[in-house]
């Protein structure tokens, strides 16, 4: 399998990471399975003991409309889409100008803007392990239960680009910071919201080192000045701990954090407390 050098201190969004290895997925008879597969590292906090990683091949990147449906490589990137659609007058991903990312990424977390999710349009996926469904995948709010490289999503086909969702989308983005972070850093609980809670116990603009929770909104864990992992990680675990103490809700991570060491069921980033 091929491989590309990338320094993620430079890739990532929050710019925090080594120079590391990064096998290239060109087909599914590769050995892939060990691997935890990224794209363009827009909510991922790299470690300093990373699993081994895999991004996708450029052949992944395409858009085709066939058959009255939209059929987008996993490697594709937001931008790109968003852009092909308002060229072609395509409705419902006006929101994915305001959200950085790959499409695999996107459906494996399926990403999305309050209600604005996608998958709400998906059809089905195309995967190392099969074409799926969208029946067949569980899914709920920031997740998925996908578990092989995805290749290529179909979504349904509508047109009708509407200009006035993003001057929407782009207001509900206007009080993110545009300082270097992983974007949120926690989901929102069931009726509540996250930045309010890190807020509420008092860490909105506290800093370790070069990592601070931004004073712009508090669920960007923002790095200010050459943060580190180490600095990002302790913030992160400061939050949980606090909060939980204060209002017995446990912040679940929106970005992924890939250190082996914080990584699977017993990662102490999951919550202690479940039963």
């Amino acid at each position: 399998m091929k491989k590309q050098r990338i320094n993620f201190s430079k890739f990532s969004s929050i710019k925090i990471g080594d120079t590391l290895d990064v096998s290239i997925l060109e087909n599914c008879n590769e050995n892939y399975k060990d691997c935890y597969i990224i794209g363009s590292c827009n909510n991922i906090l790299m470690g300093t003991e990373p699993p081994p990683l895999l991004k996708l091949s450029k052949k992944y990147n395409f858009i085709i409309i066939e058959n009255n449906t939209l059929k987008i490589g996993a490697a594709t990137p937001s931008g790109k889409i968003a852009s092909f659609c308002k060229k072609n007058n395509i409705a419902n991903f006006e929101f994915l100008s305001h959200l950085p990312g790959t499409l695999g990424g996107l459906v494996f977390m399926n990403a999305g803007l309050k209600e604005f999710e996608i998958f709400n349009t998906l059809i089905s996926i195309n995967t190392c392990g099969g074409n799926l469904q969208k029946k067949d995948i569980n899914y709920g709010y920031r997740f998925t239960d996908i578990k092989t490289p995805i290749l290529e999503a179909t979504f349904e086909l509508a047109y009708g680009f509407d200009k006035n969702k993003l001057e929407m989308f782009k207001a509900m983005r206007s009080n993110q910071p545009s300082t270097p972070s992983a974007g949120s850093c926690f989901k929102n609980p069931l009726g509540d919201y996250a930045g309010r809670l890190i807020e509420a116990v008092g860490l909105k603009g506290f800093r370790i080192g070069g990592m601070e929770f931004s004073l712009e909104h508090a669920n960007f864990l923002v790095n200010v000045e050459n943060g580190t992992f180490d600095e990002a990680l302790y913030l992160i675990q400061e939050a949980q701990r606090r909060v939980y103490g204060e209002f017995k809700i446990w912040l679940e991570c929106e970005i992924a954090v890939l250190d082996v060491r914080y990584m699977g069921e017993s990662s102490p980033l999951n919550n202690p407390y479940k039963k």
